[in-house]
């Protein structure tokens, strides 16, 4: 079969996708154990066919009466987006007609509180059938969106689960808010008016990136060669449960796992976000923030005021930054934890890594090299919206190449994992031209475009298009080879660096250590590109870029979650082998694979979708982040739906 390839889609366009294939080499579930039983989730949302009777005496089964349900909602849901339409521009043309004079920089002065009050002011003279039936209908959607919201947790408290493990969730990339705490106006810059606004993950993101571009950029960058903050500029992450529930009002990230735990007895005394600047270097987390200190501090005031491990639920980058925190922890030395080797095994009961990026993705390579920004690096559609639609590709890929947190996601392995020109592990039997072909180039213009490239000389690719800075900051930081000989583990210990690397560095010796792999499979990912070079380079600003026009489409796609490609959970499938010299504790790995099942009419795919940030509200993922919590890991059995397992086996990791 040859590689799945996307449609290019032109900038300004950003909200096209095109429509979705199926995935490569999809394969029937394969499932043991015990998770053959009906979930509590799906015990929620069976169909029960008991017939009853229509008012005409017709035969009806209560499915029937569930599609006649689910149609009036459908029904009642766009007549109250019509009524909201309708009031919305009323208001809208009232406000402003009654303005002398309007322009862009009077949104400065508008905000949510003053346009309510507004609101209030004109419901005497609005119908007031119209005013009811919205009210009655959005008081409608509220309750059953909120018996939604709770549904898991509360019919797994129904079936005697209860609170017992703290929990720390660690967000990826999209889900901890930015907020400025910067005083001191600038040259360039006003910051007074963004004190303690958020510059990362809420409206005033988007309209600091149409009214104050600068601005914002100055607030958001970091200083290229520090890797830290311009002088001038603070910014800082978020805190608390707030700070990932929600990337924007609507938009929810953490919330569904919240609000599911909460419904077992959780509480802000049992479980904590570990919020953090995703921008910096995992060494510079700690250095500029503390933040690993105040996660340890966390992990062993619960053990002291609980008698209780923590269980750590990360998400996407979010898998990298509890390895390092690993490696860190244990680590001796006035920059390090100094918990020594026992550590882990003492004070973690599990890791549960949920769609993570351990082995890098390749959409982080192109995004690095030439500002491309579809699904890439896990930034939602807002985000994504925000910073095509205001910035240019030049501009998005310098803006990135300032953050050192973003390269930590560069790919690891190289060819043994990523694949040579020649064959990859995850090609398939028909496939003309290899995944390992990762950048391929239409036309030979120079020696720029003169051969195509693999991920890792993609890599040394992305250095010489960079400027100098950029790739002294990763080498500094970050590593993405293999060692294939226990010795070079062992010697990797020393090497902060290479912390980030699953494949240069082992897990803890933690026998009691349980890790749960739980990710999403069989929505078509980016796998490998094709490029051009740029024929008017100061025009475009750029060298290469991503190729426009022609008969192929330029996104080749693979096997993923839409975001991280399939074979970066690799890992997790390798440290089940028996005498691993990268699971020295043998600690247990479970791993569930969860199928792409999206609802149609759901915008965020509903209970059954596997997408790399909609699977946070998979009602199967909050049942077993549930289990795990209560002390019930136990029950949770593998389920392989790819051909991932045959990939991993393929990997030459050495001795």
């Amino acid at each position: 079969m040859p590689p799945r390839r996307r449609k290019q889609v032109p900038e300004e366009r950003s909200s096209d996708y095109g429509a979705v294939q199926d995935p490569v080499g999809a394969q029937p579930v394969e499932d043991n154990g015990s998770s053959t039983s009906m979930s509590a989730a799906e015990t929620l949302v069976e169909t029960n066919t008991t017939s009853t009777h229509d008012t005409d005496g017709r035969h009806v089964t209560q499915q029937e009466q569930h599609h006649r349900k689910h149609r009036k909602s459908l029904k009642q849901s766009r007549r109250l987006v019509f009524f909201l339409g309708a009031l919305l521009g009323i208001v809208l043309a009232w406000y402003f007609a009654a303005a002398p004079e309007f322009s862009l920089e009077s949104l400065n002065d508008l905000n949510l509180d003053s346009f309510a009050e507004f609101f209030e002011d004109m419901k005497g003279k609005l119908p007031y059938g119209m005013l009811q039936e919205a009210n009655d209908i959005s008081q409608k959607e509220q309750t059953m969106l909120k018996t939604e919201a709770f549904a898991v947790g509360k019919a797994m408290y129904g079936d005697g689960l209860r609170a017992k493990y703290p929990v720390i969730m660690v967000p990826g990339v999209i889900s901890t808010g930015l907020e400025s705490w910067s005083v001191v106006d600038t040259d360039e810059c006003s910051c007074e008016p963004y004190f303690r606004r958020r510059l990362w993950g809420s409206w005033n993101m988007l309209r600091a990136m149409l009214l104050d571009k600068t601005c914002w950029l100055k607030h958001i960058m970091l200083d290229p060669h520090t890797g830290l903050d311009p002088r001038g500029y603070k910014l800082r992450a978020a805190q608390g449960l707030e700070a990932a529930d929600f990337f924007i009002t609507g938009y929810w990230i953490w919330n569904k796992v919240l609000e599911n735990l909460a419904a077992i007895a959780y509480d802000p005394n049992m479980m904590h976000t570990a919020a953090y600047d995703w921008r910096l270097s995992y060494m510079d987390l700690e250095l500029r923030d503390g933040y690993f200190s105040r996660v340890k501090s966390i992990i062993e005031e619960n053990k002291h005021r609980l008698n209780e491990k923590t269980v750590l639920v990360s998400h996407s980058m979010g898998s990298q930054v509890i390895f390092y925190f690993f490696k860190w922890v244990e680590a001796s030395g006035p920059q390090f934890g100094n918990g020594g080797k026992n550590w882990v095994n003492d004070h973690i009961h599990a890791f549960v890594d949920i769609s993570g990026s351990s082995l890098g993705t390749p959409k982080s390579i192109v995004a690095l090299l030439s500002g491309e920004m579809k699904d890439t690096v896990q930034l939602n559609a807002l985000a994504v919206y925000g910073l095509e639609k205001f910035f240019s590709r030049s501009e998005r890929a310098l803006l990135l190449r300032s953050f050192p947190g973003i390269a930590s996601m560069l790919p690891k392995g190289g060819e043994a994992v990523w694949g040579s020109l020649e064959s990859a592990i995850d090609d398939a039997d028909s496939q003309t031209v290899s995944y390992g072909n990762f950048i391929q180039f239409r036309n030979t213009i120079s020696e720029l475009s003169a051969r195509n490239l693999t991920v890792p000389e993609s890599i040394q690719y992305l250095f010489s298009q960079a400027p100098g800075w950029f790739q002294d900051r990763v080498e500094e930081n970050y590593s993405h080879g293999l060692a294939r000989t226990r010795a070079e583990v062992l010697a990797n210990e020393g090497e902060p660096r290479k912390w980030i690397n699953p494949l240069e560095v082992a897990l803890p010796n933690a026998p009691d250590l349980r890790i749960f792999c739980l990710y999403g499979v069989g929505k078509p990912t980016e796998r490998a590109y094709l490029y051009q070079e740029e024929r008017d380079k100061r025009l475009a600003k750029l060298n290469v870029s991503i190729a426009a026009g022609g008969m192929d489409e330029p996104v080749i796609m693979g096997e993923g979650d839409g975001t991280v490609s399939l074979i970066t959970h690799s890992m997790c499938h390798r440290w089940r082998d028996e005498g691993s010299k990268f699971n020295p504790g043998a600690s247990k790995v479970t791993i569930v694979e969860m199928p792409h099942e999206p609802e149609r009419y759901d915008v965020r795919g509903g209970p059954k979708t596997a997408e790399h940030v909609d699977i946070l509200g998979r009602a199967e993922l909050n049942e077993l982040v549930l289990k795990i919590a209560a002390g019930m890991g136990e029950q949770i059995a593998d389920r392989f739906v790819s051909k991932l397992k045959n990939y991993a086996a393929r990997i030459d990791l050495g001795e």
